[in-house]
């Protein structure tokens, strides 16, 4: 258990440090600060630390999905026979590994502020003025802690635009689905950002019929262009009826049925409808204007390279600030909110990141993409290795994807990494290495010895791959 919280004066506790939120963020702030010195409490709104992350993003929705890959691989196996009713299988089902998951990770948790003298409060947070917190639980009782400096790290929400009824029991959004707890046969996805993408690749390997809604003209512009087309035609090839440059007018909804009205004049009925078109910022009901901070139309908060505020004392990191909302960036970006509060010289906000997307089969990457490169006429060459070629994804029957290696054609410098395909977020940290490191080229993956058969020997299929365009 956390020591015991010392008051300091009537009901106040005294900190140098309050951290709003106890996800990625919060907790990369928090540890920091601790192991700086500093007298540190931590806020969250759930009963169970681990904030978003840990309990409607990230762990349970990837659990999800190793749950549906390994359905997937057990399907294809001929040595196997079929799984058998598994279609019939409700959210809450397959997601019973999940809630495992969920405790361990609270647990482990929960023993890192123990061990770093972290006091943790539960209950709803609202800012007083720029050196206290109030806060609140469900039975009203007050708690007020006064602060040198606060980390607001409250993470974000799926977007909920006006005119759609969330409460209805056939309108989810990517929190709410996980709760899904009666059998479908078609849903309709709307948003094809990361999340819509990912759900549309677990509920079609879940064999329901899928119509994954794109607002824009491709999926995921920000991919290089021959992976997001790799996307694309994997997802079309496995039963994804993808749909560009769609809008939606208005929903109807029934007790059995959902009917989708675009823009276009498309009618798309289904079972259910899965929203995933924007997040926004936990910070309605925080008190911001009370020191005068306020957030943009999402909820985002403006910070500078050191996750300052415009107010002096509060800092924010995570998905809160926007750009890029990943577990593993928010992370570092509290720990770097953490060292700049404790008055550490010279250190980097967090830029370089690599992308992992759970698609099924993944995407990662890191680096420019070939459309960048061009732009900036930099002369660069390809190596290519396709997965179907190498000998552990032919055991493993993971034989879909490729991994792309985009480098300099004088000084073979590496620029870009780019993978399609499973585990493509382990495969992509080789890349990163490299390219992070004072002798970056190309060479690397050619002198380098990697076990056989493994999927990181893609890295030397695809650098003699790039290596012979040269000549």
């Amino acid at each position: 258990m956390p020591r015991k919280k010392e008051v300091v004066s009537g009901n106040f506790v005294k900190y140098d440090a309050v951290v709003l939120g106890s996800g990625p963020a919060g907790e990369g702030a928090a540890m920091k600060l601790a192991k700086a010195g500093k007298r540190v409490a931590i806020v969250d709104m759930r009963e169970q630390l681990g904030g978003n992350c840990t309990h409607v993003g990230t762990i349970p929705s990837k659990a999800l999905r190793q749950t549906v890959s390994s359905i997937i691989r057990y399907q294809r196996d001929p040595m196997f026979k079929k799984v058998g009713d598994w279609k019939q299988f409700t959210m809450k089902q397959v997601l019973r590994n999940a809630h495992k998951v969920i405790q361990q990770q609270v647990d482990t948790h929960s023993r890192f502020y123990d061990r770093n003298k972290i006091d943790i409060y539960h209950g709803r947070a609202y800012i007083q003025d720029k050196n206290t917190v109030l806060i609140f639980s469900d039975d009203g009782i007050k708690e007020t802690l006064v602060f040198k400096q606060l980390v607001i790290a409250t993470g974000s929400r799926p977007y909920h635009p006006a005119g759609l009824d969330f409460n209805h029991p056939r309108v989810f959004d990517s929190d709410k689905i996980l709760d899904l707890d009666f059998a479908i046969q078609k849903i309709i996805i709307y948003g094809a950002g990361v999340i819509g993408c990912e759900y549309a690749s677990i509920f079609i390997g879940l064999d329901h019929k899928v119509d994954l809604i794109n607002t824009q003209h491709k999926l995921l512009s920000y991919l290089d262009d021959e992976i997001a087309d790799a996307l694309s035609y994997h997802l079309r090839e496995q039963g994804v009826l993808i749909r560009h440059n769609e809008q939606i007018d208005y929903l109807e909804t029934y007790d059995d049925h959902v009917v989708l009205h675009l823009q276009s004049g498309k009618k798309i009925k289904a079972d259910a409808i899965l929203w995933c078109n924007g997040r926004s910022g936990n910070t309605d009901g925080l008190g911001l204007e009370n020191v005068a901070l306020t957030p943009n139309s999402r909820g985002q908060l403006a910070v500078n390279d050191q996750y300052q505020t415009e107010v002096e004392n509060i800092y924010a990191a995570g998905d809160v600030v926007g750009w890029p909302s990943l577990a593993s960036a928010a992370y570092d970006q509290g720990r770097c909110a953490g060292a700049n509060m404790s008055g550490e010289l010279n250190v980097k906000p967090v830029k370089d990141i690599p992308t992992g997307i759970y698609t099924i089969p993944e995407i990662s990457f890191f680096g420019k993409t070939e459309q960048e490169l061009t732009e900036e006429k930099i002369p660069y060459e390809v190596g290519q290795a396709s997965f179907r070629h190498l000998a552990r994804a032919q055991i493993t029957g993971d034989t879909v994807g490729e991994l792309k290696l985009l480098f300099h054609r004088d000084t073979l410098e590496l620029l870009g990494v780019h993978c399609f395909g499973n585990n493509a977020s382990e495969i992509i940290h080789i890349g990163q290495a490299v390219m992070q490191s004072p002798n970056n080229t190309l060479k690397y993956f050619i002198e380098t010895t990697f076990n056989y058969p493994t999927m990181a020997e893609a890295y030397r299929v695809a650098a003699l791959n790039g290596l012979n365009r040269l000549f």
